[in-house]
């Protein structure tokens, strides 16, 4: 029985590392395969129709599940509030932000977020940041200087920093206001949040960026069935997976590859540069994220 069960153990950790995997692997690509969108669509109408597309994907697999997608009363209002900051500002803040910033740019601001949360922790929980807290925060914003080109920023890629910037923040928070998870199945919960936090964007699209539908190219709508049923279905169920099988601080760490993922496709896919600077940032900005999160552990 003994020799069993610590078999199992190493066999469901493996299994979570190989889930981790694609879930880094899907939403790094992802932030490649949107820039293809965007060359058709405006920011706000790609990330919300394939936002909805995916939370559809989502609830067909809820039910096929015969799980409920009945929102408990309790639950509406936190649900509300994470579709605001999880979906609406990350994702649409995110996109917005490629509009002038390269992948690598945009990846990397983005998932700062770590370092963002353990200081919002500060006034809000009452965390005081330890010293290494304060040497992560040096290195992540070392890291985006460098990236930004230092001295030599132009103020062209300002918008597309401060969409990126926001983005980060705001999902930070509302990490820290994250008192428990709602009480509902995880393909439901999900479902739910990308569909309330994309129906704005769509929404606003039409009204602000009246985007031609009609203009959406093959190379296009491949990438927009890719971010619908990869990043936003698949990898929402891989990621999941990878939680009931692993630390939630091994899990987060796990998640810097996505920013490497995303600037390494960039290379082949969008022909965008990658030189000593920005091998210099990433190395910066994800070590003092890295360090963030070993905190936690």
């Amino acid at each position: 029985m003994t020799v069993t069960g610590s078999a199992s153990v190493p066999t469901s950790q493996a299994v979570g590392k190989a889930l981790l995997l694609v879930t880094a692997f899907g939403w790094g690509l992802n932030w490649t395969v949107l820039k293809f969108v965007l060359q058709d669509w405006p920011p706000l109408f790609a990330r919300g129709t394939a936002g909805l597309l995916g939370a559809l994907c989502l609830a067909l697999l809820a039910m096929a599940r015969g799980d409920s997608l009945a929102v408990p009363k309790g639950a509406r209002a936190p649900l509300l509030v994470a579709a605001s900051i999880n979906v609406f500002a990350w994702m649409g803040f995110t996109a917005l932000a490629l509009n002038w910033l390269k992948v690598s740019e945009g990846a990397l601001i983005a998932y700062s977020m770590p370092i963002w949360a353990m200081m919002l922790a500060w006034p809000l929980l009452g965390a005081r940041p330890t010293r290494r807290s304060l040497v992560a925060l040096g290195l992540s914003i070392t890291g985006m200087v460098v990236l930004m080109g230092g001295p030599d920023f132009s103020a062209a890629k300002l918008p597309g920093v401060l969409f990126a910037f926001a983005a980060a923040v705001l999902f930070a928070l509302g990490t820290v206001k994250a008192r428990k998870p709602l009480a509902m199945p995880g393909p439901a919960v999900a479902a739910w949040q990308v569909a309330l936090g994309c129906l704005p964007m769509v929404a606003l699209s039409l009204m602000l960026e009246q985007p031609q539908i009609t203009s959406l190219s093959t190379q296009g709508a491949l990438g927009l069935v890719y971010m619908a049923v990869g990043p936003m279905a698949l990898c929402y169920l891989t990621w999941f997976g990878a939680l009931k099988r692993l630390p939630t601080a091994v899990a987060a760490t796990s998640m810097l590859i996505v920013p490497v993922v995303g600037t390494l496709t960039a290379v082949p896919l969008l022909g965008e540069t990658l030189g000593a600077r920005e091998l210099i940032a990433i190395v910066l900005t994800i070590g003092g994220v890295a360090l963030a999160l070993r905190r936690e552990a």
